[in-house]
């Protein structure tokens, strides 16, 4: 049979017939990807970016988009305290003035006292000026086109760095400087540099804090910025085993029985998740004892004693879990499969006489029963598959989550306890601290965060609020362990009703003031002031599984090592702010919420008088210098835009009111926004539809029907 051609009008309605079907239904595809779908879990409001668009940076090559070009931090440990540098530099490759402002985390114990900014040879030591008045004094410097630096404290684990006016071609290398302590648990040293801020969420009806709208990179966009890390290691006694789970490319040379280095080679992808280092001494041993400084004014003291063996007792009473998990965008794919590993553990290792219930939360939660269940078989393995199913999507409605779990009922006489797992992207966490702290009385919470990079002010706060204990967990082959050590916290304590007697030693402001029973194999830390000379005695004592416990130090021995030991000074003082920001809390709990006027004083006296960051403080440098090029008119503030923690997809970001963004090719000039990879894909196939049809309509040829 000769095929026939279809008459030229009908030929023609059909191509144009099948071009719009085709159309149409990729445009029916694409819109019902778009629409945001209700999360299972709640009818709140979903992420805002389950179906991203693109902020494009680098579009205009007149303006320098990435002005961070480099992170170089150097440790040095000695004993329990770590002395740590951190030194970023600042460029401009374009040609016209810009101010740059990069946000980044810090630990939860640093104690920043010191920044200095390196420009054109000259240095300039910044000073610390309470808050309002530090960003007073930047504008008006930014206003007179001098380069200045600000730091600013968001949270005490969020940072900001503002450097204005750098001119065509300026290096500005910004140096920061910080202490903190490095006590052991589980005869396990731990050193944490935050690399990366996780991406916030926030409730749409909520006011968002400008800095939670800082953009991200896309997911699979090359950070340009570099980052590099050395630490020494002095540890005081043999070294059993030290290693970074975080970055196994990070190079360790034993230089000693008890010394060693860790260098971590310059690269654009070590800086998208927390750089981990935990060594381990000889014996399981553990660095404690008395260091003593001996300052121009003051002096201070730094005990840490590691507590007894765990005494198990004969019973231990039956509890009721409430395990929170989050399964909100952020932590789909890898930090859902580690919560699930985690959930195991924790599920497997209750026992018999237990009661337990879930809570799964996103944008909204529901929980696995409507009351506690017995701890059996078959519940837990219900429960192993309540988790199972999850994959992860929509917003992080922590605060509604907790207020939940909290209405739940409970029955009388048995102790409950309130496990949370999520990495902390959200940022109520005052909120979530004063509700925990409001509600004491009906569960200790314990935390546990999932991820390379964790919010680990909320993460420790939370569990500090509620008189329970923190864990962080890299990823799933932590996961057993971390069970493992909850399971053991929770059995019984190792040291209760703990008073200390200073003898014949004027000890004055030591922090805690009352030091809380111990559960975890923690060392147990003091740090104060002391007056007159390095003489008599601290006692410690206590009770370990029932029976009297005491530890005795002669500070005069301990003083014949030393009285050279600086970091004590900001050490202290941080750890006074931290006192007086729970006493803050607490007295803003009373009243019903409101700051504390007469606690953010005393920080603020405190950051100003020890040189120390903190929430009401800032350090704020001036070159006063005159410049050769005057700033211009048109100089722009440029946001250094983030990376993605390692695991994080682009689910995670625009709750907070950012976006991923894209980098323009070839110092190109598109501006605006771009689609996410899925919406190209389906106008390229659209496109390519039409061209297909239209080039059959041309040619004539014949078809067979």
């Amino acid at each position: 049979m000769q095929p026939r051609s279809l008459p030229p009008p009908l030929a023609g309605t059909r191509t144009r017939f099948l071009t719009t079907l085709t159309l149409t239904v990729l445009c029916l595809v694409r819109v019902a990807m778009a629409v945001p779908q209700p999360h299972p879990y709640g009818d709140g409001p979903p992420e805002k970016t389950l179906s991203p668009f693109f902020k494009v940076v680098g579009g205009d090559p007149n303006v320098e988009a990435f002005p961070l070009k480099s992170t170089d931090v150097k440790a040095s440990i000695a004993g329990v305290i770590a002395d740590v540098q951190v030194e970023q530099v600042y460029t401009n490759t374009g040609k016209q003035p810009i101010e740059a402002t990069y946000i980044f985390p810090a630990s939860t114990r640093a104690a920043v006292h010191g920044v200095e900014m390196h420009i054109g040879g000259r240095v300039i030591k910044s000073k610390v000026q309470e808050k309002q008045q530090a960003k007073a004094t930047y504008e008006k410097a930014k206003s007179e086109n001098k380069t200045a630096s600000l730091l600013e404290e968001h949270r005490p684990n969020v940072f900001q760095m503002s450097v204005a006016n750098i001119q065509p071609g300026d290096e500005v290398r910004v140096i920061l400087h910080y202490s903190e302590k490095l006590p052991a648990t589980n005869h396990v040293h731990e050193f944490v540099f935050p690399t990366v801020v996780g991406p916030r969420y926030s409730n749409q009806g909520t006011q968002t804090e400008k800095w939670v709208q800082n953009p991200y990179l896309s997911e699979g966009t090359p950070n340009p910025t570099t980052f590099a890390m050395q630490v020494n290691v002095r540890a005081g006694m043999p070294l059993q085993s030290l290693a970074s789970p975080s970055h196994d490319t990070a190079e360790v040379k034993f230089t000693g029985k008890d010394q060693a280095t860790v260098n971590l080679a310059t690269g654009k992808d070590t800086g998208n998740r927390d750089f981990v280092l935990r060594y381990q001494l000889a014996g399981q041993q553990v660095a404690s004892g008395l260091l003593l400084h001996k300052g121009e004014k003051e002096n201070f003291f730094l005990l840490n004693m590691q507590p007894p063996t765990r005494v198990q007792p004969a019973e231990v009473p039956p509890r009721d879990y409430l395990f929170v998990v989050d399964v909100s965008g952020s932590m789909g794919g890898f930090p859902m499969d580690t919560s699930k590993e985690l959930m195991r553990g924790l599920l497997k290792g209750l026992r018999p006489q237990d009661t337990f219930n879930v809570l799964l939360f996103a944008a909204g939660s529901d929980v696995m029963a409507s009351t506690s269940q017995p701890a059996n078989k078959t519940n837990v393995d219900r429960a192993i598959k309540f988790v199972d199913r999850q994959s992860g999507g929509g917003g992080t409605e922590l605060l509604a989550a907790l207020k939940r779990a909290l209405a739940l009922p409970q029955a009388e006489g048995v102790s409950r306890s309130i496990i949370v797992l999520t990495d902390g992207y959200v940022d109520i966490e005052k909120e979530t601290f004063r509700l925990v702290r409001r509600e004491l009385g009906k569960a200790n919470v314990f935390t546990f965060g999932i991820g390379t990079s964790v919010n680990r002010w909320l993460i420790e706060g939370l569990a500090h609020a509620g008189m329970g204990e923190p864990y962080v967990v890299l990823n799933k082959e932590e996961a057993p362990e971390a069970a493992k050590r909850f399971q053991e916290y929770v059995s019984t304590p190792l040291l209760t009703d703990i008073q200390v007697r200073y003898e014949g030693f004027d000890a004055q402001q030591s922090q805690p003031e009352t030091v809380p029973d111990i559960f975890a194999n923690r060392a147990i830390e003091l740090i104060g002031k002391w007056q007159g000379e390095p003489k008599g005695r601290i006692i410690v004592k206590g009770k370990s599984g029932g029976a009297p416990y005491e530890a005795t130090f002669d500070v005069a021995t301990e003083a014949a090592k030393g009285l050279d030991n600086p970091a004590l000074r900001p050490l202290w003082a941080r750890e006074k702010v931290r006192t007086l920001a729970d006493e803050g809390a607490i007295a803003s709990n009373q009243r019903g919420g409101g700051t504390d006027d007469e606690a953010a004083k005393e920080i603020a006296n405190l950051g100003v008088t020890y040189e120390l960051l903190t929430e009401y403080t800032s350090f704020v440098g001036v070159d006063e210098t005159p410049r050769a090029v005057l700033a211009s008119a048109d100089a722009q503030t440029v946001q250094q835009p983030l990376p993605l923690p390692q695991g994080v997809g682009n689910g995670a970001v625009g709750g907070g009111g950012g976006q991923p963004v894209v980098i323009a090719a070839n110092g190109g000039t598109v501006t605006g926004a771009v689609p996410e990879p899925a919406t190209t894909l389906l106008l390229f196939l659209a496109l390519a539809a039409v061209l297909f049809h239209r080039h059959r309509e041309l040619s004539g040829k014949p078809r067979i029907v």
